[in-house]
């Protein structure tokens, strides 16, 4: 077996709109596609072993153990190894679940696909599955256990801390949608102009001179002692020379630690001697120069949560430990604590396990003991300096039991330091005592503390301590969305994108709009080539400067990586013609339909799919909607304009010679097609058609009719508005028309265009285009045989795992199915061609060139056309107005 593809799905795409994270694997069975699971003996039998959890999997059958009974049955090995897959995700402790496993249309060959928790774990799950499938097949003997740690290590490495989970978790169950923005805890919430920045638990309202207080140790001692708040007598020093004195005028029992540490980090606490205050203050000085000494407080470890300077949660905090029973040695208490089913690896569980290191070894060996010591029954022994959880340590909720002069000091001391969200670290015996009463005190102030232990305590009360800290980022009536117009189809997507970005931008907004030619911000071009997948997408949903994005969506990025965000507010299909058959699985119009359709599956519900009621495949994609949809026509009296204009619904049609809206049968005439320059006085067809969404976009968005006139008046078909789209040249004896048509369904709207043009000889430059099936490309040609009088066959620049000679052979035998007897030249360089076409034209004729690499083609032909202006009008003197002689 072998895998020919891995992609990762994140976000809506063609397996599963509302499964955002999958793996699609496309498999090649090779010679095992003759062998389903029941012609290989022992498999069963060898598969539950290895996995007996696997009963579990309902399958199809519905019920435990239908897996099992499918391979008894016979399953072919894609679907066997999806089933592996998920379960080794599980076993690593990333419990997931759904997969299916579809032909690819060619045989042997299966598209995988299965869920996953981190994108790098399911990738390397979907190589193990493979693996292990040809290890139960074969009867070879396969270890799991290293397979189920690789993963877990990867885990840990690529996902959010619980932290940062809780809040980015909390923001989705709201729908406020984020981004990931580094491979580490820097994450955005909500998109464009209205979004907020979270890293852990530090967001974007975090004061920093609040943040610089809390790291400097020795300016928070200083502001809380001049506040009057109780903190342990301490020194700040940073010479070996000054450790005696301070040691003298604190007292022990000392904590020696770096001013600016984290994490305990170079902490050493209950420090008894000289000798252990010199190793401590050299062990603090590998973390920071500066080191602070002060008196060991004595009594329990809690930490209050303060977020918008109010508490939300607290928690009594326990190192890691063991309690002796008078029989087992301390290394075996160790391995029982460990045993607990809630302790695991890193942060996959409410507890971690506890991991004996050198720092274990030494307050063991301080105790007197070694790992194969019997601790004496009941007695506690400490095997980690700090409480923190992520060195196997316990937590206690104790939220509801704080003193309210507890309460009180804490939510002043979160304004003194000047932070939104804090940890503050007490030592008392009992916090629901006032800590004067105590003789307890505040040891520190942290910026950014962590969450885990208040989210999921060992013991207590959870408590949602993300929640308070979205209120305050959003609060109720705030945005955080900013309107997602995405638009998909065949033919047509690029101009509607600009032409609604344009409106938009007439508007006052701060758009942002993705197109096949490049990533525009406010008009300015930031990414150029062809920009309608995921990743320029979520360039124009992170740019602050944005307030409303246009998004083109081809069916590329669809099917590479799924849609660059979870919901639109608008979602257009301009049509679906045959392109791009036979690519990703993906060999019928039905097959290419679903993909399109997509888009209006994520429409939100209170917003629009707006669908050409033209073309039965857009029109279909209506059913299942939980949004509202608007339809569009060339023709006021289609079947489904009229049934959803007697319903009062919102349509836009073409009537009498007017882009019309309607709202049920009311009709709002927004301009006259002739006026719209887009349309060429009303000859591009096509071009009205792409109108049509436009202006149902304009109304539901609420955009005046004046708006919406002055927008399309101003909207100048040319190489800096719709490059590559209908650009027209005039040249002093002929004309250049230069557009995007890429495909059959292209190549018949501008036939039909051409075919309105006056001209004496009409010359095409075509070429073949690799990505497409033979019988797409000879189409092509045919078309281009009834267009034109003449015809050039040029190479594209790309080409696409098709050789030169494969492409224009495709075009050529096209030209010579339709009409045998057409002048047919090839010249496979572009430039050449133009050049050739150019100095051959005579008055009167029309050189329509069509191009899939715009800028090069645009850029020769203005070239051109200045180079005739400079020949043809020479600046004189004479010609300057109002001259004075």
């Amino acid at each position: 077996m072998k895998i020919l593809e891995l992609r990762a799905m994140r976000g809506p795409n063609y397996w599963s709109v509302r499964r955002h994270k999958l793996i699609v694997m496309t498999l090649d069975l090779e010679e095992m596609e003759d062998s389903p699971s029941n012609k290989i003996e022992g498999f069963l039998d060898r598969l539950k072993s290895m996995f007996p959890s696997m009963y579990e999997h309902r399958c199809s059958v519905g019920v435990p153990g239908g897996f099992f009974q499918r391979v008894e049955e016979g399953t072919w090995m894609g679907h066997i190894i999806e089933h592996i897959a998920l379960e080794i995700q599980t076993l690593a402790g990333m419990d997931t679940g759904f997969g299916r496993t579809r032909s690819y249309g060619e045989k042997g060959v299966y598209h995988v696909v299965f869920s996953y928790i981190e994108e790098k774990v399911g990738r390397y799950a979907a190589r193990a599955a493979v693996r292990i499938c040809e290890a139960l097949i074969k009867g070879e003997e396969y270890d799991l256990s290293d397979d189920i740690q690789t993963m877990r290590e990867i885990r840990e490495d690529e996902r959010l801390g619980p932290s940062t989970a809780s809040i980015v978790g909390e923001a989705a169950s709201r729908g406020i949608p984020w981004i990931r923005l580094n491979r580490y805890s820097l994450c955005q919430l909500g998109y464009g102009a209205n979004q907020k920045r979270i890293q852990a638990t530090v967001t974007s309202e975090t004061s920093n001179i609040g943040v610089e207080i809390a790291c400097d140790k020795e300016d928070t001692k200083y502001l809380l002692e001049q506040a009057e708040v109780q903190v342990p007598k301490g020194e700040i020093i940073r010479r070996e020379s000054s450790l005696e004195s301070a040691c003298r005028y604190v007292g022990f029992p000392l904590v020696i630690k770096p001013i600016n540490g984290n994490h305990g980090r170079g902490i050493t606490v209950n420090i008894n001697s000289y000798e252990e205050a010199l190793e401590a203050f050299r062990e603090a000085q590998r973390v920071s120069r500066t080191v602070i000494v002060e008196k060991y407080i004595t009594g329990e470890d809690y930490r209050l949560l303060v977020i918008n300077h109010k508490l939300v949660a607290a928690a009594k905090r326990t190192p890691a430990h063991v309690i002796g029973d008078g029989k087992s040695t301390i290394q075996e208490l160790i391995d029982t604590v460990n045993k607990d089913p809630r302790r695991g690896y890193g942060h996959e569980k409410v507890l971690t396990i506890i991991k004996v290191d050198s720092l274990t070894i030494n307050l063991i060996e301080d105790k007197g003991y070694t790992l194969d010591s019997i601790l004496p029954e009941g007695e506690m022994l400490i095997l980690k300096n700090t409480a923190n959880l992520s060195t196997g340590g316990t937590a206690e909720d104790v939220t509801d039991i704080v003193h309210p002069s507890n309460v009180f000091m804490a939510e002043r001391i979160s304004r003194i330091i000047g932070l939104d969200i804090c940890g503050i670290d007490i030592m008392t015996d009992n916090i629901s005592i006032p800590l004067s009463e105590t003789n307890g005190a505040v040891l520190e102030v942290n910026a950014g503390p962590g969450f885990r232990m208040h989210l999921a305590p060992t013991t207590g009360l959870p408590r949602n301590v993300a929640a308070p800290v979205i209120d305050k980022l959003f609060p109720p009536g705030s945005d955080f969305r900013i309107p997602i117009i995405a638009v998909t189809g065949t033919n047509g997507k690029t101009t509607t994108t600009r032409l609604i970005a344009h409106m938009a931008k007439m508007k006052g907004y701060s758009v942002g709009y993705t197109t096949s030619d490049g990533v525009y911000i406010q008009n300015k071009l930031l990414m150029d080539g062809d920009c309608t997948g995921p990743v320029s997408a979520e360039f124009v949903l992170k740019d602050p400067t944005v307030d409303f994005a246009v998004l083109e969506t081809a069916r590329g990025g669809l099917l590479r990586a799924g849609l660059g965000f979870h919901h639109c507010d608008i979602g257009i299909v301009t049509n679906v013609a045959g392109d791009h058959l036979g690519l990703k699985g993906i060999h019928t119009i039905e097959q290419l339909a679903r993909v399109k359709g997509v888009i209006p599956e994520t429409v939100l519900p209170g917003g629009y799919a707006i669908l050409n009621a033209d073309d039965s495949l857009v029109y279909n994609m209506r059913k299942g909607l939980e949004c509202n949809v608007a339809l569009f026509s060339m023709d006021e009296d289609n079947t489904h304009i009229k049934a959803i204009q007697k319903r009062g619904g919102l349509s836009a049609v073409y009537e009498n010679g007017n882009i019309t809206i309607c709202r049920g049968e009311w009709k709002l005439r927004v301009i006259k097609a002739v006026n719209v320059p887009l349309t060429y006085g009303g000859k591009a067809r096509f071009m009205i058609q792409n109108v049509l969404p436009a202006v149902l976009t304009g109304y539901i968005r609420g955009f005046t009719i004046d708006d919406m006139k002055t927008a399309l008046e101003s909207f100048i078909p040319s190489p800096s508005q719709t490059p590559g789209r209908l650009n027209l040249f005039h040249f002093k004896n002929f004309d250049i028309l230069l557009d995007y048509a890429h495909n059959p369904a292209g190549m018949r709207a501008l036939k039909q265009f051409t075919d309105h043009m006056d001209a004496t000889h009409k010359v095409g430059i075509i070429a073949g285009i690799g990505d497409r099936r033979v019988e797409d490309n000879n189409e092509m040609g045919k078309i281009a045989a009834e267009m034109f009088d003449e015809i050039i066959i040029r190479q594209d620049k790309h080409l696409r795992g098709k050789t030169e000679e494969e492409l224009i052979k495709m075009l050529a035998d096209g030209v010579r199915m339709q009409d045998q007897d057409i002048p047919m030249t090839i010249i496979p360089s572009e430039a050449e061609a133009i050049k050739h076409a150019v100095d051959k034209a005579q008055k009167g004729w029309l050189i329509v060139l069509c191009s899939d690499v715009i800028p090069d083609a645009l850029e020769m032909v203005k070239t051109l056309k200045e180079q005739e202006a400079n020949a043809l009008y020479k600046f004189d003197k004479k010609d300057i107005p109002n001259l004075q002689r």
